[in-house]
């Protein structure tokens, strides 16, 4: 990404976490949370573009060693105030997807939840770096929209090509164990923006 593109970015984040109330809510992400089980403490976890908070600061309950990063200074800093308010501790930075330093083999859990902003091309950047970040047996959990998301306007982008679908995830992460991969529907209440019946796909991946 460029520096105006990023900076467009950010500023487009702020203005949506600029209120008091948390946009997608502060309990965490439901498919994240259904793998609770998987989810040693101790563990060392980085979540991707995690605005308000809600999944690092959840994680960091657990028992996990939690570090989280997003583009727009205003979810950083509500982020910091959920933790705060729930007395754990992550580790906060602001950054974009392709200015995080990502390290290699570093990760027991990594966490993507919607980052569906990201266009084709920057797509592919970010999951090899996802890759790259994953100890060898690290975990990675990803949720996404699907394409007939587009149908029920509930949350997510309106583009296309930012949508995902099992046989992209299966092809992008083919270098992972597939624990799970699955395409189904629910009713999300995930904040004002993730609320209805939608189109999902969930994925849990394990480095070899």
């Amino acid at each position: 990404m460029t520096s105006e593109s990023i900076a467009a970015a950010a500023a487009t984040w702020n203005e949506r976490y600029s209120g008091e109330d948390y946009v997608f809510g502060r309990e965490p992400n439901e498919y994240l949370r259904a793998q609770a089980a998987l989810f040693a403490p101790g563990s060392r976890a980085l979540c991707v573009a995690d605005g308000e908070g809600r999944n690092c600061v959840w994680l960091a309950h657990q028992g996990l060693h939690v570090e989280a990063f997003d583009v727009a200074q205003a979810g950083v800093a509500k982020a910091r105030r959920l933790a705060d308010e729930a007395r754990v501790s992550v580790a906060y930075h602001v950054a974009g997807c392709d200015e995080w330093p990502w390290a290699v083999d570093a990760y027991d859990l990594v966490v993507a939840v919607f980052v569906q902003f990201a266009d084709p091309e920057m797509r592919e950047r970010l999951f090899a770096n996802i890759v790259r970040a994953l100890k060898p047996g690290g975990l990675l959990v990803l949720q996404g929209y699907t394409p007939k998301q587009l149908e029920y306007k509930t949350g997510g982008p309106g583009a296309l090509s930012h949508l995902y679908t099992a046989d992209l995830l299966r092809r992008a992460f083919a270098s992972l164990q597939i624990v799970e991969l699955v395409e189904y529907e629910a009713e999300l209440r995930e904040g004002a923006r993730h609320a209805g019946r939608s189109a999902l796909v969930g994925l849990v991946a394990r480095r070899p």
